[in-house]
């Protein structure tokens, strides 16, 4: 079992969530920080992959204290030439912060949580970060997914499952280091040996 969470910066906004059973896709929206703990404590997953930035630079204590605007491993999401917004900038700011407070809860339960991108994952894969029908059509290659119309959020959601796949196949590149954070990537190279 894997979730797969698309994090939006407020409880306010749609919160994807997926989880996956013998390679079929469950979906839903959630809201609330307090939903999202007891769907992943219900399902026990391996692997939580959560798509916002769930550390800061180390030479920040707080989102809100002046520092570096980059991690490690943003900056190399630019050597890959994958486009990201910086975690400082205006609604990331709550982002990043939500992404914390749940990977903090989550890891004090003894849950794996990796950070995730699932617009790197499309740009990696050659896919229209913008085409629903593309995406679809891409992560049917790895699950069986109920043909329905999918939103966005719901969309990354399945997306970041798939990473979560990837890493517990070992297929995975890691990017950034262990002090500051990482990002989890799919290695596609990797997935026919």
């Amino acid at each position: 079992m894997i979730v797969g969470i698309d994090l939006a910066g407020s409880e306010k906004r749609n919160t994807g969530f997926c989880f996956v059973k013998k390679k079929k896709v469950f979906v839903k929206i959630l809201h609330k920080d307090k939903e999202i703990i007891e769907n992943i404590e219900k399902i026990k997953p391996k692997v939580v992959a959560i798509d916002a930035p769930l550390s800061l630079p180390k030479d920040r204590k707080s989102i809100n204290e002046f520092g570096s605007h980059f991690r490690k491993c943003d900056l190399e999401l630019r050597r890959y030439k994958i486009k990201f917004f910086p975690i400082t900038l205006g609604p990331m700011r709550k982002l990043t912060e939500r992404g914390i407070r749940i990977k903090n809860i989550l890891t004090k339960k003894g849950i794996k949580v990796i950070e995730v991108f699932p617009g790197a994952v499309y740009d990696l894969a050659k896919v229209n970060r913008k085409d629903k029908k593309e995406i679809l059509s891409f992560l049917g290659k790895y699950f069986k997914i109920e043909k329905r119309d999918y939103s966005f959020d719901e969309l990354d959601a399945i997306t970041c499952c798939l990473v979560a796949k990837f890493y517990l196949e070992n297929k995975y590149i890691e990017i950034g280091d262990k002090e500051e954070g990482t990002i989890i990537l799919p290695a596609f190279e990797l997935e026919n040996k």
